[in-house]
């Protein structure tokens, strides 16, 4: 079932019923992988980061580090972006977040002006976001500290040029909540819009939230801040989406029934835009 007719089907039933209860993730049944092909010496750079892969997923993890950094010295940002994550989420690595802020950095320094259209974008996109997020809090004991300016910069970069909607979303928190800058929800909403038509849930259920209360230069439109809303509750599956099944809980339950047969009406329109 896609994304939208599953959210069709959580507001009608809503409509019915008491609010759905949170989505759990599934569990992974597949097997094991075979063991990865040894490395030809001197083997290309999208050799290597495949065969990086493929080693990680078969679980050799020494061997696919050793392919991936041998392509990220040669910077390959495919391969600098996974080494990246890898120490940001402490997968298969010790946790090490200067390292994964040190990889981030250079594929921003090397690649920001690479083509939005490039294969490449989305690690570029994810690395400004990456690094954005540093820059919110700062890094303990580390040359990296608090800069909400640069933390704009880095997600107004990803947002505007490489159209990023989780750059684009994080660029609009900042304006919500007047973080290192002068709150504007009607600015934030126009970043919030864009990301939501992508399909990015936080997204959704922020600019849900702000339609169906209304803020300052946003009049309240209840019903199509609910429809964002339901899209955004399923869209919400792990424990840290909790606040967004919150919005819509409190949402639906404030709205009246004109507000949520509308929300119904939008969503349906919704649904078709996107077939």
């Amino acid at each position: 079932m896609r994304t939208f007719e599953r959210s069709l089907f959580v507001l009608l039933v809503a409509l019915c019923l008491a609010p759905l209860p949170v989505a759990a993730f599934s569990g992974d049944t597949e097997s094991a992988p075979a063991p990865a092909p040894a490395l030809p010496a001197g083997a290309p750079l999208e050799e290597a980061v495949r065969y990086g892969t493929q080693a990680l997923r078969s679980g050799d993890t020494e061997k696919g580090i050793d392919s991936l950094r041998y392509a990220a010295e040669q910077g390959h940002p495919g391969a600098q972006w996974k080494l990246g994550r890898m120490y940001a989420d402490g997968e298969g690595v010790a946790r090490d977040q200067m390292k994964a802020f040190d990889y981030f950095t250079q594929i921003a320094n090397m690649h920001a002006d690479d083509n939005p259209s490039a294969p490449q974008a989305r690690f570029v996109a994810d690395a400004f976001v990456a690094l954005g997020s540093y820059y919110l809090s700062g890094i303990p004991n580390s040359k990296v500290r608090r800069d909400l300016g640069r933390a704009r910069d880095m997600f107004a970069y990803a947002a505007s040029y490489f159209g990023d909607p989780d750059a684009q979303y994080q660029l609009a928190r900042l304006y919500i909540d007047g973080n290192g800058v002068q709150r504007d929800p009607r600015f934030a909403a126009r970043w919030l819009g864009l990301a939501a038509q992508k399909g990015q849930y936080q997204a959704q259920a922020a600019l849900g939230s702000l339609l169906f209360k209304g803020d300052e230069g946003i009049p309240r439109q209840a019903a199509r801040g609910l429809m964002w809303l339901t899209l955004a509750r399923d869209g919400a599956a792990g424990p840290n989406d909790k606040w967004i099944v919150d919005l819509y809980d409190d949402a639906f339950n404030a709205a009246n029934s004109d507000e949520r047969a509308m929300a119904l009406v939008y969503l349906e329109q919704h649904l078709k835009v996107d077939r």
